[in-house]
């Protein structure tokens, strides 16, 4: 059944003849429920974070070639030997430090990122314990 009441009756009517017949459907259904809106939402966060890790990476490889082709100029203009290589050096130096500087953001990107997912899921694996713990009493009164 498309129209959502699939857990409320049919689940209900299949599991009516079984000795744990007395659970709780409801409950079990609706924390099944909260499960998958906490995987949706953890999805959703990591889709939201790789989109920008590839945001940030398009963006460094931009301007990577900007600076590169920016070098090709200025190596091409009139210049000494050891001025076009004291540049050459600048430019080597910088190009590291941007590397190292981009590469810890893209990490600390993708830390942030997983931890955000992984929170949603251990509150609601948290959560669900619980849940079923008092489903557990609820059948044992």
């Amino acid at each position: 059944m498309v129209n959502g009441k699939f857990f409320e009756t049919e689940v209900g009517k299949l599991f009516a003849g079984f000795p744990f017949a007395s659970l709780d459907v409801e409950a079990a259904m609706a924390s099944q429920r909260k499960n998958l809106e906490a995987f949706t939402q953890a999805n959703q966060l990591a889709v939201q974070g790789f989109q920008e890790l590839a945001k940030r990476q398009v963006e460094f490889a931009r301007t990577a070639m900007d600076e590169a082709t920016s070098l090709v100029r200025d190596w091409t203009s009139i210049g000494t030997a050891e001025e076009r290589l004291q540049k050459q050096a600048a430019f080597a130096k910088q190009a590291l430090e941007k590397s190292v500087t981009g590469t810890r953001e893209i990490v600390e990107l993708a830390g942030k990122t997983q931890t955000e997912a992984f929170d949603v899921l251990s509150k609601r694996f948290s959560e669900s314990l619980e849940e079923w713990g008092t489903i557990a009493k609820k059948k044992s009164k």
